[in-house]
């Protein structure tokens, strides 16, 4: 190549927004504006929430939790499938509302038509309160949110196994000729360590109180401003902030990621408007994703 066809080279592709986030050992990454695009990923549980656009670096994650069908929550979903099917990964496993598991299909048949190639891909229809194994350390369980087309939020759990009580005391070789006989020496307990919301009014948290005790909790908070109508806000199931403050002190939660703000707001008013109904922030444990 010569001199002057390398300066006319195109630069690298620029992706898609991703910000990030280290809470302990979680990795919060994505990026979310209300009737623009959402996506999230945590790498460590090898999932992701919606598909409102596809930022390359999350093409190696395969399994999707869809929160609902409004477009700037799954309008990448045949890219992405096709992305990975191009570069000969599995296909991806995609869980969505059982209500919606059927339009998915006709749009990917639509683009496979278009496309004239293939999009593997398994949709898994789910129902409020139906869980999934991913690994033998975690699950996903299926939570009913409320907004205006079919929804749901997504509980991911650790589970791990734990020594039965009344087997405390017993010498360890005698716990292991227990278990070798068949004896159940260990019970499963559960860690609430990740909930998704999607959008939703806020009800889905008093309604499922174990949200509250999720140890991150990544919520929609879309209006922040006082002039919204709140009967409005509520009709169309999205949250204000005042709603947040109403409840402050049933948060449990050791990190709550604030998140599909309304593009009405510039990011200095988001953060002027929540400071000022939450001058602490919720302790400290609120984060902004702007």
């Amino acid at each position: 190549m010569s001199e002057h066809e390398d300066s006319l080279a195109l630069p690298p592709l620029q992706d898609l927004p991703v910000q990030r986030l280290k809470h302990r050992s979680i990795t919060i990454e994505g990026y979310s504006r209300a009737a623009f695009q959402t996506y999230w990923r945590i790498p460590e549980f090898r999932l992701g929430f919606d598909l409102g656009n596809q930022p390359w670096q999350f093409m190696g994650t395969p399994n999707w939790f869809i929160s609902h069908g409004h477009i700037d929550h799954i309008a990448a979903l045949p890219a992405y499938v096709a992305r990975r099917r191009m570069m000969k990964m599995e296909p991806p496993v995609i869980h969505l509302p059982e209500e919606i598991v059927e339009g998915v299909q006709r749009v990917l048949h639509a683009v496979s038509r278009l496309d004239r190639g293939r999009l593997p891909c398994r949709l898994e229809g789910m129902t409020p309160g139906q869980e999934v194994s991913l690994s033998r350390e975690l699950a996903v369980k299926a939570i009913r949110t409320l907004h205006t087309v079919p929804s749901l939020g997504y509980l991911v759990y650790e589970r791990r196994k734990k020594l039965r009580e009344e087997l405390a005391d017993l010498p360890q070789d005698k716990i292991r000729e227990l278990a070798l006989s068949g004896v159940a020496v260990s019970r499963e307990i559960r860690i609430p360590r990740l909930a998704y919301l999607g959008d939703s009014r806020i009800d889905v948290l008093d309604a499922n109180p174990e949200l509250y005790e999720a140890e991150v909790l990544i919520m929609e908070v879309t209006f922040v401003a006082s002039k919204h109508r709140k009967e409005k806000i509520y009709k169309f199931g999205h949250v204000h902030i005042d709603d947040l403050v109403e409840r402050r002190d049933r948060f449990q939660n050791a990190l709550i990621v604030a998140s599909h703000f309304s593009i009405r707001y510039h990011p200095q008013q988001i953060e002027r408007y929540v400071r000022k109904r939450l001058p602490d922030m919720l302790d400290g444990r609120l984060h902004l994703w702007l």
